[in-house]
């Protein structure tokens, strides 16, 4: 385990704590955050103190991972432990991109979590939490898989206009009643706004909330007030940030120093586990308007396979529990914030087919890593974000790339090419062969479903 200010243990956690000690958990997701968008991770063009406060006084991961490029199935594997594949929930929801010049066509899908599936939520809650969600859900739209009925006891749900971060509309436990935004609060704002109310109505009991921002995702709409300071660094430096979108990320670090400080207040914040991080990779090309941002020295971005698409930032904020200023390479996945929760919450029985495992090790020092586990990645499918139908595994420093479309396979050392500029394939066939067998031993373990035939596919001649 290191440290940003050197190599130093962390303090252990202890076992579970009794009912009335448990800690409160908020889980802040971002959307298409990048993995070097804020200045913790070495961006010098975006200003985000009151996150980088949060590394500063806890633990920073350089290598933590969603469970797919694309927005859904990372938030399905957050909430269940399980990957997207089991779930076959494999695209975002409403993703139906195709390619006629492609030999396949996308995979079968569900485009919702099915409400047979347990989630965190229900699991907190039925261990005494309060639960509540505010923000983007994008798992579905029934009744029956809303957050209202999937464990969530206080449901703040962005309805209408979900691009938008003005005109946009919220449910409030219900599709009954509604807000309705008329071009005056900032969604971002507003968002804060509902897990400052969540924690005041629940700061007696622990809670668990999941607040998940719809920024930084597209349509770039910042608040015009936080402009001009970013207009004038435009520039001053070789890589060009874009200064919309740094705006918009400041205006998430807003709103996490709200809930911090709504935190210190109400004297909760010793007992407080707050975990940061986003649902894929940065979004590197033009989409709805101008990139924006960079993931290099990464490769591509979201709606990719390759460490631009799946690499995200992971900060964990836990006074007294985590010692201040850590910094782990350690290696995981969101499928493993499940059962993490479950450990710290004292919840020994989780549902069956749980992929991820509890990093409370790496959380407490007491491990560097986590073994050399292989972490899997399945998206059979064609991004908004020119992604093809492919899949992969990192077992150790090697990770391995499959196309889908062509069969071919790439396999790269992280350790020594973070940016998989190198294809090792034939330079280490044995390595190559040992991590495809795991690809494809693992997809049929969960039943993955693969890319079908185009049967209007005419190849060249």
């Amino acid at each position: 385990m290191k440290t940003l200010a050197g190599i130093m243990p962390l303090l252990l956690l202890g076992g579970a704590a009794p009912a009335q000690q448990k800690p409160n958990i908020v889980f802040i997701l971002t959307d298409d955050l990048g993995w070097k968008d804020l200045g913790c991770y070495g961006n010098k063009f975006a200003e985000t103190p009151n996150i980088d406060s949060l590394a500063k006084r806890g633990i920073l991961f350089t290598q933590a991972y969603a469970a797919c490029p694309v927005s859904s199935p990372t938030r399905a594997s957050i909430i269940t432990g399980r990957y997207p594949a089991r779930l076959q929930l494999t695209n975002f929801i409403a993703g139906n991109r195709t390619d006629a010049s492609s030999p396949v066509l996308p995979a079968p899908w569900k485009p919702y979590l099915e409400s047979r599936e347990i989630t965190i939520a229900e699991l907190l809650r039925g261990s005494g939490y309060s639960t509540g969600m505010a923000g983007k859900w994008h798992l579905g739209s029934y009744d029956s898989i809303a957050p209202w009925n999937q464990g969530f006891d206080y449901s703040r749900m962005i309805g209408k206009n979900g691009l938008d971060y003005y005109n946009y509309s919220i449910y409030e436990d219900s599709y009954n009643k509604e807000f309705t935004d008329k071009g005056t609060e900032y969604l971002t704002d507003k968002l804060t706004d509902y897990g400052v109310e969540f924690i005041l109505r629940n700061r007696g009991n622990p809670f668990f909330l999941y607040l998940a921002y719809s920024a930084p995702h597209v349509i770039i709409v910042p608040r015009p007030d936080k402009m001009m300071k970013y207009f004038r660094k435009y520039g001053q430096s070789e890589e060009k940030f874009n200064p919309y979108y740094a705006a918009m990320v400041e205006s998430i670090d807003d709103g996490v120093g709200r809930i911090v400080e709504t935190l210190k207040q109400n004297g909760i914040f010793e007992n407080t586990l707050i975990i940061f991080t986003s649902d894929n990779g940065g979004l590197g090309l033009d989409e709805l308007g101008p990139t924006p941002t960079s993931n290099l020295p990464l490769r591509k971005w979201k709606g990719h396979v390759y460490e631009g698409g799946i690499r995200v930032p992971a900060i964990m904020s836990w006074p007294g529990k985590i010692n201040p200023g850590s910094l782990s390479e350690a290696y995981f996945s969101s499928i493993d914030y499940l059962p993490t929760l479950c450990q710290i919450a004292g919840i020994k029985s989780m549902p069956a087919n749980v992929d991820g495992i509890s990093i409370l090790p790496l959380i407490k020092g007491t491990a560097d890593s986590v073994s050399d586990r292989p972490l899997y990645w399945h998206y059979p499918h064609f991004s908004n974000q020119m992604g093809r139908p492919s899949g992969a595994i990192r077992k150790g420093d090697f990770k391995l790339v499959e196309n889908y479309e062509t069969g071919k396979t790439e396999l790269f050392n992280l350790r020594d090419d973070v940016s998989e500029s190198a294809d090792l394939s034939n330079l280490m066939v044995q390595k190559t062969t040992e991590l495809h067998k795991l690809l494809i031993e693992w997809r049929k373990r969960v039943n993955a479903a693969m890319p079908v035939p185009n049967p209007q596919y005419k190849p060249l001649k």
